[in-house]
């Protein structure tokens, strides 16, 4: 397969094994990561050889989440009072080719099973939402953080984790942007088991990844286009109007002061404007 820079594939068993890289600290997201994303999955899903996938991150950590200075062109011209209709658009149009990026992961047509250690925030918790297994290790840590920075999310969360944790976790999660760690995610039910380390949660997600690769291929990608129907329309409603709600009122003096913050590595003061 080609040589990305945000991502490594190995492929053995019929089992793809997908690993977060980076560059940025943690395995943010920066650019690479969203134009690389779609583009393995549709190499994955072309690839007879390939049954299912197994998603982790290097290192010590799944995803920091978006990288916030490597993707901070996308913010700056909704900053200030210049914001009119041509740089609203454009930021329309590259919240919809995140959103896009994370969707080819819920579509793909092989199972996807995330095995997660460390933390795993904002952006990281949008792409496990779109697997359709997840497992932890016994340190890991979850946060949909996106309401601390100012942002609405908008990459998938909001839309898939109803169906997965159920609505009053996940708007406890979404209005405070708390952390939970992985016995709480177990109960929730946004993973499926825990274990001890990372070792072993990859070894766990492999094992459980083969298990499916035994089966017909063929009925195993029907019961997911099977399972996946009733929602699929829901979702891409969501993207459409969560997308456009972000074009039209993201920004703000808070999201400024946030990204402020950020770079200066201090608490942000909201004033709700």
């Amino acid at each position: 397969m080609t040589d990305w820079k945000a991502f490594t594939v190995e492929i053995a068993d019929h089992v793809a094994q997908v690993t977060l890289t980076g560059p940025g600290k943690g395995n943010a997201m920066g650019p690479d990561f969203w134009r690389e994303l779609p583009l393995i999955f549709a190499e994955l899903d072309a690839d007879d050889e390939v049954r299912a996938v197994v998603l982790t991150g290097a290192g010590e950590h799944f995803s920091y989440g978006l990288d916030l200075p490597a993707m901070s062109p996308l913010f700056g011209p909704l900053l200030g009072d210049k914001a009119l209709a041509a740089p609203r658009t454009a930021f329309l149009r590259d919240i919809r080719r995140l959103q896009a990026a994370v969707t080819a992961v819920a579509d793909s047509v092989k199972p996807v099973i995330a095995a997660v250690s460390g933390w795993c925030i904002g952006g990281g918790l949008d792409l496990i939402a779109a697997a359709d297994i997840r497992l932890a290790s016994a340190d890991a840590l979850f946060s949909l953080r996106e309401a601390k920075v100012a942002i609405v999310a908008d990459i998938g969360s909001l839309h898939r984790l109803p169906g997965i944790i159920g609505e009053g976790h996940l708007r406890e999660l979404a209005y405070t942007g708390k952390d939970i760690d992985a016995a709480r995610a177990e109960r929730i039910g946004l993973v499926n088991d825990v274990y001890p380390d990372r070792d072993a949660v990859l070894a766990a997600a492999h094992e459980l990844a083969r298990e499916i690769a035994a089966n017909p291929p063929l009925v195993v990608q029907g019961v997911k286009d099977v399972l996946d129907q009733p929602k699929a329309g829901r979702v891409a409603d969501g993207l459409r109007y969560v997308s456009t709600w972000n074009a039209a009122f993201l920004p703000s003096e808070d999201i400024t002061e946030a990204i402020q913050a950020v770079f200066e590595k201090r608490p942000p003061a909201f004033r709700g404007k």
